[in-house]
């Protein structure tokens, strides 16, 4: 089930990045007290009473070379577009401005929950001052202090209030993938020649593709599919067509939504950091990934040319030394009649699940292997393992201390229950706990 997106919009200096890393629970983008210096990640998972929901700090999207008020008002465009909730922040220090009316009007066109939010009220006697803030037409403001934490709880109330009804989950049997990728690597060409006919528009011009596309369809088998098409995911207008982080912000939506991730590469241009950045959230979040490399039909080749480049997407991609690689071209047809069954096969892996018995099976042959560390004279024990997840395929790993389970030593469990069992496609996670 797709999470719900919150956005963070105002103007510049206002405490946006610093709201958005206290609903995260973690410091993951650069605070400075210096206007437009957010420039790190702009898209985080929070949780507040049981409910999940993704949010975006929108000052971190870039729009270069547009004048100051035209930078607000696509970034309050963008989430407007984008979210099922915007917190409006604003400055309790410095009051209204005209920055905040023009981000006000703005936002008086959408028919999403606005929650105005006046930051840096550290002083509770100031409390009465934001009064002033009800002229924006926003709604009752909420005083909070995001460096002291103060008034948070509140804003995190209002914005579980205000999501949307959670809804039943999808069939399970419909796999969902998207195809995730830099403009022009030929998403949307792949999408046309793997359903056999023009389902949208393909064009050699970065960015053609405007919308999200989900199309459903069913193989010889049977099997049920949703293609969502991210294909840039761009909204028309140059100062969207500009901004890398905007086009990550969409792909991270699309991500969301998926059970495996297509990772198109261009095999004319390479690997990208572009493509290792969204290559990481689908890792991230746990799907299950395929890496196809478009256009091979454009290279010269020798002997060599398929183990060379297999050879720099395992260097660069070395988080993803698990997803298979699959070369074709969407221009002759090379191939792709391997992608369905590829996906089915890592769909199987993500929900496969391992008896208990015999993964400790597994787990003892491995100690048996290699013996467990020690630390400063104290051995390792592992006493026993279950899978207590799907979806990516999840494994407790029970100890008699949690500090002497090195990183090292989990990836080589790791490494032999991959060797032990068909988890191709798909990250496993292993957790070691003490035991009670």
């Amino acid at each position: 089930m797709s999470l719900p997106t919150v956005a963070i919009i105002g103007r510049p200096n206002v405490g946006k990045s610093t709201i958005f890393n206290r609903i995260a629970g973690e410091r993951i983008s650069i605070v400075e007290d210096i206007p437009g210096v957010t420039r790190d990640r702009i898209y985080a998972t929070g949780e507040w009473l049981t409910r999940k929901f993704n949010i975006i700090d929108t000052g971190g999207i870039e729009l270069s070379d547009e004048p100051f008020m035209t930078e607000i008002r696509a970034q309050a465009e963008i989430a407007m577009t984008e979210a099922d909730v915007i917190i409006a922040v604003v400055d309790g220090e410095t009051g209204i401005t005209d920055a905040d009316e023009a981000v006000a009007n703005i936002l008086y066109r959408t028919d999403k929950p606005v929650i105005l939010v006046v930051n840096k009220v550290d002083n509770p006697e100031r409390r009465m001052e934001i009064f002033d803030f009800y002229s924006l037409g926003l709604g009752d403001p909420y005083p909070v202090s995001a460096v002291h934490g103060i008034g948070t709880g509140d804003v995190l109330d209002a914005i579980v209030q205000n999501l949307p009804n959670e809804i039943e989950e999808e069939n399970e049997n419909v796999i969902k993938f998207s195809l995730i990728g830099r403009p022009n690597v030929g998403k949307s060409s792949l999408i046309n020649a793997i359903l056999g006919e023009d389902r949208v528009i393909a064009s050699p011009i970065a960015g053609t593709t405007r919308d999200a596309i989900d199309t459903h369809f069913v193989d010889s088998e049977d099997q049920e599919f949703v293609m969502i098409d991210t294909a840039g995911m761009r909204k028309s207008g140059k100062i969207y067509e500009n901004t890398e982080k905007y086009s990550v912000m969409r792909a991270m939506r699309a991500i969301d939504r998926s059970d495996i991730v297509l990772m198109v590469i261009n095999a004319e241009e390479g690997i990208r950091e572009y493509d290792m950045r969204i290559a990481g959230f689908a890792h991230e979040a746990g799907k299950g990934i395929l890496i196809v490399v478009n256009k091979w039909d454009t290279l010269e080749k020798d002997n060599d040319t398929m183990k060379n480049f297999e050879l720099e997407i395992r260097t660069k991609f070395k988080f993803l030394d698990y997803a298979p690689i699959v070369y074709v071209s969407a221009k002759t047809g090379q191939r792709l009649n391997k992608l369905p069954d590829m996906i089915k096969e890592i769909h199987h892996a993500q929900n496969l699940r391992i008896s208990s018995s015999v993964l400790n099976d597994v787990i003892m042959d491995a100690v048996a292997i290699n013996p467990t560390p020690t630390d400063k004279g104290k051995r390792l024990k592992i006493f026993y393992a279950t899978q207590v997840a799907i979806k990516p395929p999840t494994f407790v790993v029970f100890v008699n201390e949690e500090e002497l389970m090195h990183f090292s030593y989990l990836r080589f469990l790791e490494n032999q229950i991959r060797k032990a069992f068909v988890f191709e496609g798909t990250p496993v996670h292993l957790i070691a706990r003490k035991r009670k």
